[in-house]
């Protein structure tokens, strides 16, 4: 039998990704889609597809005949979203940054604004496959991780592990335009965007600082320092991050390379690239896997890593399929390239 499944916010890139993702997979089925802008349309009449799935209003969404509901909502809208499906018993993945956090206090200082459902916050799992997978397994409430902080946390989790990470960490990340979101924005217009590379919440600014620091800070020695400058380039989908480290000088070229070698040999959605490649959006965009490319300095303990994903698979909704695979006991990789 097939997981019955239901889709918050089925209209915005992220959700008319995932609706495809799970058209195609073998052993799903998608009972209800909402949109609130667009009930009582098909999704035909939003995106160019022969895909009729009927759309309906939230509030007349049947939680309760779905095994599992994506929800596909900004922060702070979902929060209470999720708590509704938990209450009706189907689990939840999260795509938004509500449960990403496990404290009520961090969440409110990046998200500026308190936390209503803090008994729910302690159940949920931070959904970055490759890290948590065990955790995730017998989760009822999954957070996906938000799109830059899955190619940071990615492409350092080896060296953090291994505590071989130093605690100053420097990214410099481009996105594509997709990244804002289908909502009309001034920077996302054609005009704005083509042709033009333009850095915004720079330096120690950006919410998704805090997936980095609670990922890699319990793993260096001292606190953890992280400047983060993201770009939006006019592309439609990828993300591309450029991250300058230190690394315990005492490691070889080849030690630092088996680290990485050792985490990631049986992860089917990490693309370790050889010496002298460098990761490329090319590597990545309309796939769920994350390539990796580490290159030395001349200075003893300083690397660069590249790290690129598509950020509407790897980062926001084949990673949310990859975790509902998890959840339930499927090959990984089903439905997924």
């Amino acid at each position: 039998m097939k997981l019955q499944v239901g889709v918050i916010g089925a209209t915005g890139y992220t959700g008319y990704e995932l609706v495809k993702l799970l058209h195609r997979h073998p052993q799903t089925e998608i009972v209800w889609a909402t949109s609130e802008s667009s009930a009582g349309k098909r999704l035909s009449e939003l995106y160019p597809t022969p895909d009729d799935t009927p759309l309906i209003k939230q509030a007349d969404a049947p939680l309760a005949q779905a095994d599992v509901v994506f929800l596909c909502l900004p922060h702070v809208a979902s929060m209470e979203a999720v708590a509704q499906v938990r209450a009706a018993g189907a689990r939840a993945i999260d795509l938004s940054a509500d449960y990403r956090l496990p404290d009520p206090v961090v969440y409110e200082r990046w998200y500026e604004h308190p936390h209503t459902q803090t008994v729910l916050l302690g159940e949920a799992v931070y959904g970055l496959c490759e890290i948590n997978r065990r955790q995730i397994a017998g989760a009822e409430l999954v957070a996906n991780p938000g799109c830059y902080p899955t190619t940071v946390n990615l492409g350092l989790w080896p060296l953090a592990r291994a505590g071989a990470l130093g605690p100053r960490i420097i990214v410099d990340a481009k996105s594509g335009v997709s990244g804002a979101g289908r909502k009309l924005r001034l920077g996302s217009h054609f005009v704005e965007a083509n042709e033009n590379l333009s850095p915004y919440s720079i330096g120690y600014a950006h919410r998704h600082i805090a997936e980095m620091e609670m990922i890699l800070g319990p793993h260096v020695q001292g606190e953890i320092e992280i400047a983060f400058s993201p770009h939006l380039i006019p592309v439609n989908r990828g993300i591309l991050s450029t991250i300058y480290i230190e690394v315990d000088p005492a490691l070889s070229e080849r030690e630092v390379r088996g680290i990485y070698a050792q985490a990631y040999a049986d992860e089917p959605f990490i693309h370790l690239l050889p010496p002298g490649q460098l990761a490329t959006l090319g590597h990545t965009v309309h796939s769920n896997r994350c390539a990796i490319a580490l290159t030395p300095l001349p200075r003893p303990g300083q690397w660069i890593v590249t790290a690129s994903e598509d950020n509407l698979l790897k980062g926001a909704s084949g990673q949310a399929l990859q975790n509902m695979n998890i959840m339930f006991g499927l090959k990984e990789t089903t439905g997924l390239l």
